[in-house]
């Protein structure tokens, strides 16, 4: 068995540090890994980054994140992977990380993602430059999601983005917004892996549970919607317990 702690947006600034602390300490009863899904900062400065750093770096459990628009905002993204990676924090754009946990291989896939819609309801590569542009991010971020999920060996997979790979998750959002919260490129690059459980945030005002069109389990983790400092998420078998899930009231 595998224990994934996960949570996401937690827009950490000087006021925030030491809220979340207290709990991320008693991880190591709790969970053998923590993935972040996004939204580290609320504007991405690499002051902010320090912050985040303070408050996550340096835990008794491996720690994997991706960036999300938030951290984007300063344009200093990549300053911002510098100040995480230097405390130990993996940072995944495009990439996987392999983790050893209890004799288990935990690979993790994951990328920042973008918009676009979901089926039925979707902006397509055709027409204005602006709108290929736009489509074309998409379609970048879903390929190299894809890309890394199958580059791991593993016993058992996880998609991690930002942004949301399916409409089940956003259930509370306007629909007017669902486009810019999430793709369906996304979810077929999960469903095109033998992936496990997919973890995102965005949509604080979206709902927990959603799953793919091949079946993978999608949780939204962001902190809004999870109200607590992580939720924790059993593996057995490359599979998720969903019957027995744990919610770590901390």
């Amino acid at each position: 068995m595998i224990r994934i702690a996960a949570v996401g947006d937690v827009h950490v600034d000087k006021d925030v540090e030491g809220r979340y602390r207290p709990a991320l300490e008693q991880l190591p009863d709790q969970a053998d890994a923590l993935l972040i899904a996004g939204d580290l900062t609320r504007h991405g400065t690499v002051d902010e980054a320090k912050c985040f750093a303070n408050e996550f770096g340096g835990l008794a459990v491996p720690v994997v994140t991706v960036l999300g628009n938030h951290d984007h905002q300063s344009d200093r993204q990549d300053d911002v992977t510098d100040v995480l990676t230097d405390a130990g924090i993996i940072v995944l754009e495009g990439t996987a990380t392999v983790l050893e946990l209890n004799g288990h291989r935990l690979g993790v896939a994951g990328t920042k993602g973008f918009g676009g819609g979901f089926a039925g309801a979707c902006a397509s590569n055709f027409g204005e430059r602006e709108m290929k542009d736009f489509v074309g991010t998409t379609e970048r971020y879903a390929t190299a999601l894809l890309d890394a999920l199958r580059s791991v060996q593993c016993d058992a997979l996880v998609a991690l983005t930002h942004y949301s790979p399916v409409p089940d998750t956003l259930a509370g959002e306007p629909l007017e917004i669902y486009a810019f919260l999430g793709c369906y490129q996304l979810g077929q690059a999960i469903d095109d892996a033998p992936t496990a459980l997919a973890l995102h945030g965005h949509a604080h005002h979206g709902s927990e549970r959603g799953r793919t069109p091949g079946g993978v389990p999608v949780r939204n983790v962001a902190h809004p919607v999870i109200k607590q400092a992580y939720n924790v998420y059993q593996l057995l078998s490359g599979t998720v317990d969903t019957k027995h899930e744990e919610l770590v009231n901390v």
